[in-house]
């Protein structure tokens, strides 16, 4: 059974970019349009990892971190910055709140299949 990976991203073209590379892995996905959206799509959906982009309206990705580590069913799930943003100060926050990887816009599908593959929930 394909593992699924939610996509947080407020730009269609970049969830389409992410969906097609982790898709030809293997990968079954799931598309959030922003932190707001993608809370209502958790509901119930057993996901092995989620990807985030950092600026989005409505909720920014580090709220989405945070408020995705307080649902007892995604607690452990490991979570992903895709960004534009490259300061270490940022990098920190996005640590403490429960991110566990980084990778900076634009992105080289190997580079973040490597990072899913690393670590995607068995």
């Amino acid at each position: 059974m394909a593992k699924t990976v939610l996509i947080v991203d407020d730009s269609a073209s970049m969830r389409q970019a992410v969906g097609i590379a982790l898709r030809g892995a293997g990968y079954q996905v799931i598309e959030g349009s922003d932190g707001q959206n993608a809370l209502q799509k958790l509901t119930g959906q057993k996901v092995h990892l989620i990807i985030s982009d950092l600026n989005m309206p409505h909720m920014d990705g580090i709220t989405f971190v945070k408020q995705v580590k307080q649902l007892p069913a995604y607690r452990f799930t490991p979570i992903i910055m895709l960004t534009t943003e490259s300061q270490e100060a940022k990098k920190r926050e996005g640590q403490a709140a429960g991110a566990k990887a980084w990778v900076v816009k634009p992105f080289q599908p190997a580079q973040l299949l490597a990072a899913v593959e690393k670590l995607v929930l068995p």
